[in-house]
């Protein structure tokens, strides 16, 4: 997919070509320094990294890595985007969420560099009667406007329709989407929806406002419930097929359905994995609209909204970064517009200034970065080309058993969709709690004397469906464990590192258990004697040499001084005297777990 200049030059023409097998050898040469005797493709696959939904990556991609043609953008399959011109008029369609009833923000966002509203109206979000107070001074002419307004969506529709007209904005010029998603809110509430108010919206919408839309595919719901990529995708074409065969059994023809559905997706960190869902869902959604007869009205609307799941209450001055990360994915996947949440958003509702940190996100990447000025700037890349198809193949396959099991609908309600997405959690889980997932701030890296971020309670969202996970769920249960504790004593539990020799033997080790025991909310005491220490139980803190050495006399002394319990940090051995084992790959979470129970912190 490279262009040669005109003259003919080609930079790596003086240099032998070089055999995949060559470098194999050079890979496994490698890896004999390290103790793994692997060899050939062997040694490849020990370098690459298991993915969710069986997919892995590996170190080397190589034009043999061979994918589908994406095509152009704007055409069929629109892998490279759903238009022609991409973004590249004026960047990604920059989306605020808002839930309460403050027209203040609303228009500050406006003013600054905002290009749509995302409202979360009804029960949980704003009163749908003080709608037009809201958007009270906001040009509806100019600012697309997009509901969520989950049981009450239709008179919340119906409103911002009454708002149009009362305001003189006139049909076409009408932009947005009225945010119906029955099967979304059934996922959210665990109880049924009612489809036939979204046809009629729809049904009104394509006969007299060609800007708005009716129904919004979001995906969400699976994705904060534990869902992987592939079934994020998978959830996302079964729910827009079902809304494709309510609209045409209520008489909109295949082109009319399809150009009433929006697709909503998360970004997360993972930046090439999400620019490759954003690229396999729009092949995907080709490949229905074509199977229906109507492969011109295939190009998927994005709205692309960054992770919840990854957002982190400790420290969440990192969640700047996460997001940051997955706005740049989204915007380089092709979304038409973007949701980036404020870094707060797990605390509570945003303050002003986590708001202005949120759309400055998308207009810094726009107009500083000119990350918008080419369109799809990762295709071509044979890993990210790669990625894709495997994506799109492993999301389709999701769908056939989606489609098995009766549809979407029947999918929810028979609870095998979210056995599913518990399933796949679980073993994501099984990664955090051993910090193979590593969550900075939280897992890693935590800082027991940070001042905690105050917010104001946001409304609470919709429950009885599918659960709303975290990645630091758990450990930031640990660390409410050692906050009461610290209101309740004054101090938080703690533990004793006792390192043995030099400090160019102990360093790593002790760096390690102090970071290890501090995302439990457990202070580590490096400093004087165990008994002055105020600690209970104690950790060695040593080279492998060390501890052969004087592991076994150390343990005896921490036990003679009062030691209940006495960890050692590394790989286990036998040791005596020596309680348990701290490495890395150990469950974190039991063992901090355990170790706070022992403590008496409740």
């Amino acid at each position: 997919m490279t262009v040669l200049p005109d003259d003919g030059l080609e930079l790596a023409g003086d240099f032998p070509d070089v055999p995949h097998e060559q470098w194999q050898r050079l890979v496994a040469g490698v890896l004999r320094k390290s103790g793994k005797e692997v060899e050939g493709a062997e040694a490849e696959e020990a370098l690459s990294t298991a993915l969710e939904d069986g997919l892995r990556t590996r170190p080397l991609y190589t034009a043999h890595d061979t994918a589908p043609e994406p095509g152009l953008p704007g055409f069929a399959p629109f892998v490279r985007g759903g238009r022609a011109e991409g973004n590249t008029l004026g960047g990604w369609d920059v989306r605020q969420r808002h839930a309460v009833a403050d027209g203040g923000a609303v228009l500050a966002d406006l003013e600054n560099g905002v290009t749509s509203l995302w409202l979360a109206a009804g029960k949980g979000g704003i009163p749908v009667p003080e709608l037009g107070r809201v958007l009270d001074g906001v040009h509806l002419d100019l600012a697309p406007v997009v509901l969520d307004a989950g049981r009450e969506t239709e008179p919340a529709a119906r409103e911002l329709l009454r708002l149009y007209a009362e305001r003189g904005v006139a049909p076409e010029a009408a932009r947005g989407n009225l945010g119906a998603d029955p099967l979304g809110q059934e996922a959210r509430s665990g109880q049924e929806g009612d489809v036939a108010p979204a046809a009629e919206l729809a049904r009104l919408c394509a006969e007299g406002y060609p800007g708005l839309r009716a129904l919004t595919v979001d995906a969400l719901p699976y994705h904060e419930a534990g869902g992987s990529a592939a079934q994020e995708l998978g959830c996302s074409l079964a729910t827009g097929v079902a809304y494709l065969r309510n609209l045409t059994e209520a008489g909109l023809s295949v082109e009319q359905a399809c150009a009433q559905l929006e697709f909503r997706y998360a970004a997360t960190a993972d930046q090439f994995l999400t620019i490759a869902k954003l690229r396999a869902a729009r092949r995907l959604w080709a490949r229905v609209a074509e199977v229906c007869g109507a492969p011109r009205a295939g190009a998927q609307l994005q709205h692309v909204v960054t992770s919840p799941v990854m957002m982190t209450r400790r420290d969440p001055w990192v969640n700047m970064l996460r997001t940051t990360i997955a706005t740049l994915a989204a915007g380089a996947g092709g979304a038409d517009s973007v949701t980036v949440l404020p870094f707060d958003h797990a605390l509570g509702l945003p303050d002003a200034f986590a708001r202005r940190i949120a759309r400055n996100t998308s207009t810094i990447l726009i107009e500083e970065s000119h990350l918008s000025r080419v369109i799809d700037p990762a295709g071509g890349s044979w890993y990210v080309e790669r990625l894709t198809d495997e994506l799109a193949h492993a999301g389709w396959e999701f769908f056939r058993r989606i489609e098995r099991l009766g549809g979407q609908a029947a999918a929810l309600r028979s609870g095998d969709l979210a056995q599913d997405l518990a399933d796949t959690w679980q073993a994501r889980r099984t990664k955090l709690a051993k910090r193979r997932e590593p969550v900075t701030g939280v897992s890693e890296f935590p800082y027991l004397a940070e001042k905690p971020v105050v917010r104001e309670s946001a409304p609470e969202p919709l429950s009885g469906g599918l659960p709303r996970v975290r990645r630091d769920e758990e450990f930031e249960a640990l660390r409410a464990r050692s906050d009461a504790h610290l209101a309740a004593t004054g101090s938080r539990p703690r533990i004793f590192l006792a390192a043995i020799g030099p400090a160019a033997a102990h360093t790593a080790r002790l760096t390690f258990a102090s970071n290890l025991f501090q995302a439990g909310g457990i202070e580590p005491v490096t400093d004087g004697t165990f008994e002055d220490s105020g600690a209970t139980e104690a950790v060695l803190c040593s080279s492998d040499a060390l501890y052969e050495e004087q592991a076994e006399a150390t343990a005896r002394a921490l036990k003679a001084s009062g030691a209940r319990h006495v960890f050692l940090a590394g790989r286990p051995g036998q040791y005596a005297g020596v309680d348990a084992y701290v490495f890395a790959g150990c469950d974190a979470v039991a063992v901090l777990s355990a170790t706070l129970d022992r403590m008496g912190v409740s």
